[in-house]
């Protein structure tokens, strides 16, 4: 009997599960997301659902983590001091590609070198100016190192990270994507840079966690697109993560229901993650994963994220005669779940409020102060609020002027304060549509929310139940949106109008409500939508309903990344090039440098078994068994004088299997 553990770290939660011969899902669990500690909620996690499958920790064959850590770092704008090698890029470049901005002051070199696009040296290696840097550089966390068609001939990346490395750990643009493209290329390495310190960070405890479990299984990681690497290949390619959470969601979509083609909808505390299925895998991204205002070389999942969730801010339309609400983008703590922390102050705050005649700008908001957060150099007003921030305090208690209002905005931005307010998840718990947190803080927030006015001077509802309906209205209908935009990306080429437009047209929400007049109108999804995410049960049947479409809602979706975190294949994808530098002369694009042939099947049988080796060892290093090695070659050729000339090749070469596991 093969066990194996999948464990998700959300916004909001830690998901864990156990499946036993990767056909049964014996037990599931979930524990609070931890972000200050992330190890700690998968402690908790894990602990949980071991008792609940009532297993041996020592029975565990095999782990496996999905995580949002990377994702959340490139959005965040976290991450250690770099230093970045640029050989043979103009200061220029950088300014125009955005990697001086996404440097943020940490040490940057100029260096020159580098090589043409045939692999040909542009210009000598300038490894005395390097030295000196080198010596004069204070401590950092890694290096970038990034060269000119450092694709074609990476010698000169090579000997840089040679003599960075006694530094510190080392990223080259070439081991991350085999493509052109050197700026975006940089950027990719310096990104995967800045994320090393973090992720050994976060795995290195979720394996302590692991052990403190009992459980000693070798622990895997989800990558962007979906497959599964190696913890040691994590760590050394971090970037190779970003959207795994995302991606674990699609895999386990395809598992819980064995549909070839949908939309699959996640639905978290902070975002609702849209993305297609396609003869039964995910959709990537052609144009490399774009994370906040980055966009990489790293292959990953083609996702839409969008700015709602369970708890994203409710907020009040002050526009207007009729009034309303909009949700998110930013995601807040539950009034319903800060008050399980705090019950008798936060109840009695929110009778105060309610007892008050006016409402106030803050009613029903709290913050928290976030423990175990290094607050570094604070200056004075946000250190000055932050004293007052003991705890669990009211908004109204902590700010004293408007200034206080972006100092709070830079505490929350830097991780170091949490606001609680009114989410949907509250709105839920009035509805009894989930009882998890204290429902009733979460109906005086409801009902603090209901009195406010509109320009009508009407109240926004007559009570905390109306409110809630309002709410969950609005997310539904807001769902539903985000589903039709997503479907239209995928084919509004020849429309005319954006996708969101077309999502909003009067004639697709006539569509929608079966319009039946002398023109009939009728307009839906034509694919099924999978429903996924712990709140999905609560909103998604009405969705489908108003869509026309079958929504799908898997006995274990509230776990479903969890589930596509372990059941995943690993899979390691290399890629080279063949070039003809001159008539009669292929050139075999190397690790090694480039080679020379005659004839340009003897090319690009060279680069192909490189690849394959490259691969089958990566694949080996990871774990894996049942190894599959597939090949693919993207030729290019010219008409010329009524001749067919070569022009290059671009070589793919894919290594998968499934991560081998420990039978009890």
């Amino acid at each position: 009997m093969a066990l194996c553990l999948g464990v998700d770290t959300g916004g909001t939660y830690t998901d864990a599960v156990i499946l036993r011969d990767e056909v049964e899902v014996l037990a599931s669990a979930k524990a609070l997301t931890t972000r200050h500690d992330l190890s700690i909620g998968i402690g908790e996690a894990v602990a949980r659902v071991l008792n609940a499958s009532r297993v041996t920790p020592s029975s565990i064959g095999l782990a496996s983590l999905s995580t949002t850590l990377a994702t959340n770092a490139l959005v965040e704008g976290q991450g250690g001091r770099i230093g970045f090698v640029a050989i043979g890029f103009r200061e220029s470049d950088l300014e125009k590609h955005g990697l001086t901005a996404a440097m943020r002051g940490d040490p940057v070199l100029l260096l020159p070198g580098g090589h043409n696009h045939a692999g040909g040296e542009a210009a000598p290696l300038d490894m005395a100016a390097l030295q000196d840097w080198l010596q004069r550089l204070d401590a950092v966390t890694g290096f970038a190192v990034a060269g000119q068609f450092a694709t074609r001939n990476p010698a000169h990346e090579l000997a840089v990270a040679e003599a960075c490395r006694a530094h510190a750990p080392v990223s080259m643009s070439h081991e991350l994507s085999a493509r052109l493209g050197g700026p975006k290329r940089a950027m990719t390495a310096v990104l995967n840079a800045r994320l090393i310190g973090l992720t050994h960070r976060l795995i290195g405890r979720a394996e302590e966690a692991l052990q403190a479990q009992g459980i000693h299984a070798p622990l895997m990681v989800v990558r962007g697109d979906g497959a599964l690497m190696s913890a040691a290949q994590a760590k050394a390619r971090p970037i190779e993560t970003i959207l795994s959470g995302p991606a674990a969601s699609l895999v386990g979509a395809r598992w819980l229901t064995g549909v070839d083609t949908a939309l699959v909808s996640d639905i978290g505390g902070t975002t609702t993650d849209v993305a297609l299925l396609r003869d039964g895998k995910p959709a990537i991204d052609p144009d490399g994963a774009r994370v906040g205002p980055y966009r990489t070389m790293v292959e990953a999942v083609a996702m839409r994220t969008h700015g709602l969730g369970g708890d994203s801010e409710v907020a009040m339309i002050g526009d207007g005669l009729t009034g309303g609400v909009t949700l998110g983008p930013r995601r807040v703590i539950p009034v319903s779940l800060i008050a399980r922390d705090a019950p008798e102050m936060v109840l009695r705050v929110l009778d105060d409020q309610l007892r008050a005649v006016v409402p106030g700008e803050h009613d029903g908001r709290f913050l928290r102060r976030v423990e175990g957060v290094d607050t570094g150099a604070l200056e004075t007003r946000e250190a000055a609020l932050l004293g007052r921030i003991d705890g669990i305090v009211p908004v109204h208690a902590a700010l004293r002027n408007r200034m206080d209002q972006a100092a709070l905005g830079r505490l929350v931005a830097r991780g170091i304060v949490q606001v609680a307010g009114l989410t949907p998840s509250d709105a839920a718990h009035v509805l009894r549509l989930v009882d998890e947190w204290d429902r009733e803080a979460a109906v005086k927030a409801l009902l603090l929310m209901a009195r406010r006015r509109a320009g009508s001077g009407n109240r926004l509802a007559t009570d905390a139940e109306q409110m809630a309906t309002i709410i969950v209205k609005r997310l539904r209908d807001d769902t539903g949106l985000v589903l039709l935009e997503s479907a239209f990306a995928e084919e509004a080429s020849g429309f005319g109008v954006t996708p969101a437009e077309l999502a909003r047209h009067v004639l697709m929400q006539r569509g929608l409500d079966r319009h039946r007049g002398l023109v009939r109108i009728d307009a839906g999804l034509n694919v099924p939508v999978v429903g996924l995410g712990a709140s999905a049960a609560s909103y998604y049947p009405q969705v489908g309903a108003r869509l026309g479409c079958d929504m799908l809602l898997p006995e274990h979706a509230p776990v479903a990344n969890a589930i596509g975190a372990v059941v995943g294949r690993v899979s390691v994808r290399r890629e080279g090039s063949v070039t003809a530098p001159s008539e009669g002369r292929y050139r075999a694009h190397l690790e090694t440098g480039p080679e020379d042939f005659a004839e340009v099947d003897e090319a690009m049988a060279r680069v192909e078994g490189a690849l394959r080796a490259e691969a089958e060892a990566a694949v080996r290093a990871a774990g894996a068994q049942d190894i599959h090695i597939t090949a693919g070659r993207d030729i290019r050729k010219a008409d010329i004088e009524a001749r067919e000339i070569f022009v290059d090749a671009v070589i793919r070469v894919e290594a998968s299997g499934r991560p081998r596991v420990a039978v009890q």
